[in-house]
């Protein structure tokens, strides 16, 4: 490229490079290049080329206030995420799924982080008032949800990762937890194994209901007893899982089967079991919920189960995409089923 036509233009220095740079730099209209860089279909493909490898060189962004004042779009997707979700690959792996669709489009996305301890309408309610974005990724989602009850009155486009409870048609997926619950008793059950311990999220997320369904559903089936977790749910701290865990298992009649419903407690639960001297898949076993395929490879003897989150940030990428564009909310909703690691011990 002709450096004194860069530097003409001030595309060295602060000056930010704009449609009007590119179109001097290859000799074409400013119309004819923002349709090129639109993939515009009667734009030929060699002119693409040349726009975008142009664009590139000169380190192009669209300036996203003009976009805004021109179309009444930010093209940016928000996905908003809590700081106390898992560590276990949770965020890296739905950010990475929602980037796969959104990569062939024109929208960009930008994370929200927020503490779920502190008001979750906060982040939803500056983007509403802001209209920083076209449309929103939620999760942690709870039976009566007021995030849900006022993007939907709002008319932002939005998807949740969880189901509501509410009586409002919206978009979402989810994981079965109610399949994997029953499916983990079922194994513990084939083990020989009489008495159960869950440990499941806070009572106000929707999934609590639907994993305690699925438990009790199965204990009945099977004739099991469970053993009370008491107040630790997936929240607590690891620390204090480990403690509990420990201490269930110098109980008189301790557990001699645990569900996870979180790899990295799952982690502190053999952590506390193994500091009692009982051993995993000796007299004691796991079933745990993983979002990363790595429970096995630090203890085989874990029952493991795969919830696909790059999967799931696909599909919710691309069912609020197809709301932004009028799609009918009860049309873009769906359910992955448990996917049982092959490299956990068979039954």
């Amino acid at each position: 490229m002709d450096e004194d036509k860069r530097r003409s233009f001030g595309t060295i220095g602060n000056q930010r490079p704009t449609l009007k740079t590119i179109a001097y730099m290859t000799g074409l209209g400013i119309t004819t290049v923002s349709r090129a860089l639109k993939d515009a279909p009667d734009i030929g493909a060699d002119t693409k080329e040349r726009v975008r490898l142009v664009a590139g060189q000169l380190g192009y962004h669209p300036n996203r206030a003009g976009v805004r004042l021109r179309t009444g779009k930010t093209n940016v997707i928000a996905l908003v995420l809590s700081i106390e979700q898992e560590l276990m690959g949770f965020s890296s792996q739905m950010v990475q799924g929602i980037s796969e669709v959104l990569g062939g489009t024109q929208y960009h996305l930008v994370l929200t982080p927020h503490s779920f301890e502190k008001d979750p309408m906060v982040p939803v309610r500056y983007i509403l008032d802001t209209g920083s974005a076209d449309g929103v990724i939620i999760s942690r989602i709870e039976p009566d949800d007021p995030r849900v009850r006022l993007m939907t009155e709002r008319n932002l486009p939005f998807v949740t990762h969880g189901r509501t409870s509410m009586g409002i048609e919206h978009p979402y997926h989810d994981f079965d937890n109610t399949a994997f619950a029953y499916q983990a008793v079922e194994r513990l059950a084939k083990r020989g194994r009489r008495h159960i311990c869950l440990l499941a999220p806070q009572s106000r997320f929707a999934y609590y209901a639907h994993s305690r369904i699925g438990f009790e559903r199965a204990l009945a089936d099977f004739g099991l007893s469970e053993v009370p977790m008491g107040r630790i749910t997936t929240e607590t701290s690891l620390e204090d899982i480990r403690a509990y865990s420990e201490k269930l298992s110098r109980l008189p009649q301790p557990p001699d089967g645990i569900i996870s419903m979180s790899g990295s407690a799952t982690i502190a639960i053999a952590s506390g079991l193994e500091a009692s001297g009982r051993k995993l898949g000796r007299n004691v076993d796991i079933v745990s919920k993983q979002s990363a395929e790595f429970l096995n490879w630090i203890r085989p003897e874990i029952l493991a189960v795969n919830e696909d989150i790059r999967w799931a940030g696909r599909e919710l990428a691309k069912a609020l995409l197809a709301r932004i564009d009028g799609a009918a909310p009860e049309l873009l909703q769906s359910v992955s089923q448990p996917e049982w690691s092959i490299k956990s011990p068979q039954d």
